[in-house]
C-alpha cells in the first residue's frame, strides 16, 4: 500500500522557547517547516509559571511570562509553518535516501529531511507530595503550580521546596500574601542568585533545613495547619496556613526517544558547537541539549535554535549561506514590511 506523506525540510519537536524560535528562524531560511508539540498549545515549560516576571530576555525588561509566550507564538507563526498539537513522538525510521519518518504515539507519521529536537525537559510531571491523603486537598488549597497570584492575596502561604519556581513564587507572592513561609530540606536554593537574595532579604520566612511532614484539616476538605520538621534534629513546628504550594521538582519522560541511538543522559542529548547530535540530520536546541558553551537561559535557547537550523540548512544544501541575512536586508521581510507601511 502506497504511503502519502508530505516531505518537510525541518521538523521541530517541542513548542517551548527553542522550538518556537526555531520555527521562526527556519522560515527566515525559507525552509518548509513543521513543529510538533505534545501538548495542545505552545509554551513548553513556561506554561508552568504564566504570571512569573521574565527579566533576562533581550528587549523585554521585564515581561510577564504569559505575554512572552504570546509574542513568541506569534513570531513562530510568521512564515506559516505547519503546527501539530497533541502528538508525542516516539518512533524514528531512517529511510535509504537519508530522510526520516517520525511516528507519534497515536499512530500519525511525519516525513522530514532533518529534525530539531527542542524537547526541553521532556513530558513534565510535577513530583507530588508524599504524604498520605494529600491528594484530597488538591481541589481546595494544595497547589503544585501558581497559575494566578490573586487567589493568594491576604493568605498565609507555605511553600515547600527550594527550586527556581519556589523562589520565584515566594518573591511574587510576598507583596500580596499575608505571610509567606518557605520550608526547604536543604540550605542551598535553586534559581538565579539575585532572586534568592531578594527572597532572603524580604519578609519571606525562610526555614532550612526543614521538610513538610504533615497536613492538618479541621473539616477534612482544606488544610488549615501544617507540621514542618527539622531534617537534622527532628524538631517539629506547626504553622497556621491558608494555602500550601509544593515545588518538589519535575519528573521528565523521554521514553519516546531513548531507543533512537542518540548520545544522551537522563536529562540531555549531547551535541557539538554546531548543535549536531551523533545522528546525521538530527540537531537539538534549548534545555534538552548540552554542549561545551551551553547557556541555560531563554536567550540561550534562541541562539541554540539559530545554530541548529543553520546546521540543518547546510546539511541539506552545503552551498547555502552559512546563516540567514539580518531582517533589515532579508527579502523574506520585504512584503511584511510593506504591509506595516515601512518605506524601504
Amino acid at each position: 500500500m502506497a504511503e502519502h506523506l508530505e516531505l518537510y525540510d525541518v521538523t521541530i519537536i517541542g513548542g517551548g522557547p527553542a522550538g518556537m524560535y526555531a520555527a521562526f528562524y527556519s522560515g527566515m531560511r525559507d525552509l518548509k517547516t513543521k513543529l510538533i508539540e505534545a501538548k495542545e498549545e505552545l509554551g513548553g515549560r513556561m506554561l508552568i509559571y504564566p504570571e512569573k516576571m521574565i527579566w533576562d530576555v533581550g528587549g523585554f525588561a521585564p515581561i510577564v511570562c504569559e505575554q512572552l509566550i504570546v509574542q513568541l507564538a506569534r513570531q513562530a507563526r510568521l512564515f506559516e509553518p505547519t503546527l501539530v498539537f497533541g502528538q508525542q513522538i516516539t518512533g524514528l525510521e531512517r529511510r535509504k535516501d537519508g530522510t526520516y519518518v517520525l511516528a507519534a504515539e497515536s499512530g500519525e507519521r511525519h516525513w522530514t529531511r532533518t529534525i530539531v529536537l527542542a524537547l526541553g525537559r521532556g513530558i513534565l510531571k510535577m513530583a507530588k507530595l508524599e504524604i498520605e491523603g494529600a491528594e484530597r486537598y488538591e481541589i481546595t488549597n494544595l497547589h503544585y503550580t501558581v497559575q494566578e497570584l490573586e487567589p493568594f492575596r491576604g493568605k498565609r502561604v507555605l511553600i515547600s521546596g527550594g527550586g527556581n519556581s519556589a523562589v520565584d513564587w515566594a518573591n511574587e507572592l510576598e507583596p500580596i500574601a499575608a505571610s509567606v513561609t518557605v520550608a526547604h530540606r536543604r540550605d542551598k536554593f535553586g534559581g538565579h542568585e539575585k532572586s534568592i537574595i531578594r527572597m532572603k532579604t524580604s519578609s519571606v520566612d525562610v526555614r532550612t533545613p526543614y521538610a513538610l511532614t504533615q497536613l492538618h484539616s479541621g473539616n477534612g476538605e482544606t488544610i488549615h495547619k501544617v507540621t514542618i520538621s527539622h531534617v537534622d534534629t527532628g524538631e517539629i513546628e506547626q504553622l497556621d496556613v491558608d494555602a500550601v504550594i509544593v515545588n518538589h521538582g519535575l519528573k521528565s519522560d523521554f521514553t519516546g526517544i531513548t531507543g533512537w541511538g542518540l548520545d544522551m543522559d537522563e536529562w540531555n542529548v549531547f551535541a557539538n558547537g554546531k548543535l549536531e547530535t551523533n545522528m546525521p540530520g538530527i540537531y537539538a536546541a534549548g534545555d534538552f541539549v548540552n554542549y561545551a558553551s551551553k547557556v541555560n537561559l531563554i536567550a540561550g535557547a534562541f541562539s541554540d535554535a539559530v545554530l541548529a537550523v543553520n546546521s540543518a540548512k547546510l546539511y541539506m544544501d552545503p552551498e547555502a549561506p552559512r546563516m540567514a541575512y539580518v531582517s533589515s536586508h532579508n527579502d523574506r521581510f520585504k512584503e511584511k514590511n510593506r504591509a506595516l507601511g515601512v518605506i524601504e
